[in-house]
């Protein structure tokens, strides 16, 4: 199975050689690796050069965004199974491998997912992501569990629900795997870590973390949700715990 993975970057030099590295270096020999660049000014160019020969495909030019950068990436896709890994983020070794075996285990699924790791600025494990067993019931609830990194999901099931939408900043994934899990089971494998979700001052989980969860209930609203529903309330329940959430996660850069 070919497996087609996109990194959507933006003045992530610091950390984009380590994510290419984690994705060339996999053991699995099927991969089409594409970098979508949106005209990066901090020398991303010159690492994504260096390894031009190893990509399918590579662009720096302005984009709208993120999203708009992964959709560029898969309109190319040629994979059976698609992954988007951010630029900031990393795999572990074996992590493509084991998500194929999963899928090939399971036909009936439509996605897999295993665990992440929560990693610093240097790389260190600094904590593990609260990933568990989801579906359309739960993830509508908004328990969603679902580390992004660490998820690979089937191309003809992209095909039917696809693109992101491209409104979102935050949410797109939430989106995807709501649409996703209308069509088939989404599998956790447990106890296997595939990624490292990197945590850092810059990154959208610190920066702009407020917008998650109203881009979470567009997509309940679109969908017919009414306003005394679970997610509802666990909007306004995180609300209340943001100071102490956003508290929490500054210890972590004083490690």
């Amino acid at each position: 199975m070919l497996v087609t993975i996109v990194t959507p970057s933006f003045n992530q030099a610091r950390f984009l050689e380590a994510t290419m590295r984690s994705v060339l270096e996999q053991d699995y020999p099927q991969i089409e690796y594409m970098v979508v660049d949106g005209g990066s000014t901090d020398g991303s160019v010159e690492v994504i050069q260096k390894y031009a020969h190893r990509l399918a495909w590579w662009v720096s030019e302005p984009d709208r965004g993120q999203t708009d950068a992964i959709n560029k990436g898969f309109a190319r896709a040629r994979g059976e199974v698609l992954a988007w890994l951010n630029s900031d983020d990393t795999y572990e070794p074996g992590a493509v491998r084991r998500a194929v075996e999963a899928l090939q285990a399971h036909p009936q699924a439509v996605m897999v997912y295993g665990e992440a790791n929560y990693i610093d600025e240097a790389g260190r494990v600094i904590g593990r992501f609260p990933a568990a067993q989801t579906d359309y019931r739960r993830l509508r609830r908004g328990y969603v569990h679902i580390p992004q990194q660490a998820a690979f999901w089937r191309a003809e099931a992209w095909r039917a629900v696809g693109p992101l939408d491209p409104t979102f900043y935050f949410a797109m994934d939430y989106d995807l795997w709501v649409r996703l899990s209308m069509l088939g089971a989404l599998v956790f494998v447990p106890g296997q870590v595939w990624a490292n979700f990197r945590l850092h001052r810059d990154a959208k989980t610190i920066a702009a973390d407020d917008r998650c969860w109203p881009e979470m209930l567009r997509v309940h609203r679109r969908l017919g949700g009414g306003g005394l529903a679970p997610i509802v309330l666990k909007y306004y329940l995180r609300r209340l715990v943001a100071p102490y959430i956003r508290w929490k996660r500054s210890r972590l850069f004083e490690r």
